[in-house]
């Protein structure tokens, strides 16, 4: 395959994979009482550090996966990241029948990105990146 459609292709990638990210890193920021009251539900301790380090993740590392600054750094903690999201907050298992089916559709979303995550980790931004990896 071409390079240039290799480096387009891990660009554009790289740019889909972090508008999730830092869309909804921005939403838990700009709705952060919301956010803590959520995590909260969830019987998860500390929930006001715990979104805090929810908003860190996501809209800091989808900065970075977005410019491809220690994007493999980044890919890395986004996929730590959105496998725990994915156990903690989408347990289709224990989801009563009404919610079963959304919650398992968005684990296994989850798992999908975090796949994405992983192959940024292990092949890197692209040379369209500030890291040029």
């Amino acid at each position: 395959m071409n390079t240039n459609v290799q480096n387009s292709a891990a660009l554009a990638g790289r740019i889909l994979l972090a508008l999730i990210f830092i869309t909804s890193g921005f939403g838990k920021l700009t709705g952060f009482d919301g956010t803590v009251g959520y995590i909260a539900s969830k019987h998860l301790p500390l929930p006001q550090v715990a979104a805090i380090i929810a908003v860190l993740c996501e809209l800091g590392g989808g900065l970075l996966l977005l410019a491809g600054f220690k994007a493999r750094w980044a890919g890395l903690v986004l996929a730590i990241f959105t496998l725990a999201a994915g156990i903690l907050f989408h347990d289709y298992w224990n989801a009563d029948a009404a919610a079963k089916m959304g919650q398992q559709i968005n684990f296994w979303k989850n798992v999908s990105i975090a796949g994405g995550m992983l192959m940024v980790f292990a092949f890197g931004p692209g040379r369209y990146s500030v890291d040029k990896s």
